[in-house]
């Protein structure tokens, strides 16, 4: 698939979650000022978005070796390699992506997004998540909503403020899905290091960055009228399927993936 990218403009002057969390994964897809927020977070922040990002992999090989063939993941960020569609693609060639941000420097990189195998393919759209109806209408434009999809929110919706009704856009999103669909969830949590999480809350929020980070209960909520599987909403490295937990690690992320009835 061929696509025209038009040219992205680019905000340099303030941070983007997408570019600090590029920074910390080790990328090089960011400016001084993500850098500069980057290096004021707790050091361990490299460590959670390494196990936040090891989550991902595992849940999306996991879906894919269940059969899941359709896959919409909104909050993509920056493509990082292996990213989601070249892991279920792998599994499963004919898997078909859409890819949802709305940062302008992964508008850039969506070309490299769509990139897809034979069998298969990918989309990608610029979209705000607190507009679940745009981005709904154009994945029903590319994916078959008769048939299973897998809904990915990966370390956004501690982004979205609960004056912003993170819940009702979650429930939104998960009420479109057929039956037999899956939910993949992780947010941040100030669970188990309060005075780390509120020194991450404030480097975010002094560059202009709203970060609320939620409870194990409050995330929960997010999974109302779902089935989660096992292991249940546990910490990222934590959760597994059959086999044990590849690594025994503290972490700032309650990860979950669930049915939809």
């Amino acid at each position: 698939m061929t696509v025209g990218i038009p040219k992205p403009q680019i905000d340099t002057s303030k941070p983007h979650p997408a570019r600090v969390y590029d920074y910390l994964l080790g990328g090089k897809d960011n400016y001084p000022v993500d850098r500069e927020m980057g290096e004021r977070l707790p050091e361990d922040s490299r460590r959670d978005s390494r196990l936040n990002r090891a989550f991902m992999h595992r849940a999306a090989a996991w879906m894919a070796r269940s059969g899941m063939e359709q896959y919409l993941d909104i909050g993509t960020g920056i493509p990082t390699e292996p990213n989601l569609h070249q892991i279920v693609q792998e599994i499963a060639p004919a898997s078909r992506v859409v890819y949802t941000d709305n940062d302008p420097i992964v508008l850039r990189h969506a070309e490299a997004l769509l990139i897809s195998t034979p069998e298969g393919a990918t989309d990608y759209v610029e979209a705000d998540v607190r507009r679940p109806h745009e981005i709904l209408e154009h994945a029903r434009g590319f994916l078959d909503f008769s048939r299973p999809v897998a809904l990915s929110l990966i370390a956004l919706m501690h982004f979205i403020p609960d004056e912003d009704d993170p819940y009702g856009i979650t429930r939104t999103l998960v009420d479109a899905l057929p039956s037999g669909s899956l939910f993949v969830f992780s947010q941040g949590t100030g669970d188990f290091q309060p005075e780390k999480a509120g020194r991450v809350t404030n480097t975010y929020g002094k560059g202009g960055i709203a970060l609320r980070l939620r409870t194990h209960a409050e995330v929960l909520r997010f999974f109302d009228g779902l089935d989660l599987v096992d292991p249940g909403l546990v910490t990222a490295p934590k959760w597994f399927k059959g086999t044990p937990a590849p690594e025994d690690e503290q972490s700032s992320f309650y990860v979950g993936v669930a049915r939809v009835r």
